[in-house]
């Protein structure tokens, strides 16, 4: 099944060069181009589209407001959304993933690493580059206090195991490297960030990583 790309840019050269190795990688094609985000939202509900690739700063809808729009649309809910941008700082992280964003990558990223993160989004998982979680961190890490207690009961639904698993995910570790530190199989481990984000009614790790800071289980500065 082909992956159905909208590419969102007001950079019409980025975006010519961006298409090109998509559309030169087996299973991908660009449906469409957009300058802003109204068009992104328009051309991805023309063409059914898989996924948008997604700037943040455009003119007239910028990318965020884009990313609620397509978030927020029953008819568009199975489309994910890729940010691309320069800007991979803590407020646009933030914002992001409140957005509903499925992923987050550099513009300076290998061609290779943006074309295993579209099939990664489009395949229903998220995705964080290694800036942008360093920045959603240190969005938490610099703040003086606890942030409060978010969720308590789902919180307390959670299995020690899955308490400390989360911990793990929030400090930036990838399911090996969870394995590794637990000394458990990735499968298992992968096993315990599904029941536990389903636990707490998110879709992916990202948001993981906030209520983890926002519950208080892990505190800012403690990595």
């Amino acid at each position: 099944m082909t992956i159905r790309v909208v590419l969102a840019d007001d950079q019409a050269l980025l975006r010519g060069m961006i298409r090109l190795l998509i559309d030169n990688t087996p299973g991908m094609e660009v449906v469409g181009e957009a300058a802003n985000g109204a068009d992104a939202v328009a051309l991805a509900r023309e063409h059914r589209a898989d996924v948008v690739l997604m700037d943040i700063r455009m003119p007239e809808v910028d990318g965020l407001e884009a990313t609620r729009m397509l978030t927020s649309d029953e008819y568009l809910c199975d489309v994910k959304v890729l940010i691309l941008t320069t800007f991979e700082v803590d407020e646009y992280v933030a914002e992001a993933i409140r957005a509903g964003a499925s992923g987050f990558i550099g513009k300076g990223a290998d061609p290779a690493d943006l074309v295993g993160a579209i099939e990664t989004v489009a395949a229903g998982e998220s995705l964080l580059s290694t800036a942008a979680t360093r920045a959603l961190m240190e969005r938490f890490r610099h703040l003086s206090e606890p942030i409060g207690n978010r969720r308590p009961e789902q919180m307390e639904l959670l299995t020690p195991r899955e308490r400390e698993t989360l911990t793990l995910v929030a400090r930036g570790l990838t399911n090996n490297e969870i394995s590794a530190r637990l000394q458990l199989s990735p499968h298992t481990v992968k096993t315990h960030v599904n029941r536990t984000m389903a636990k707490l009614g998110v879709s992916d790790r990202a948001q993981l990583v906030v209520i983890a800071y926002e519950s208080g289980l892990v505190r800012p500065g403690q990595l």
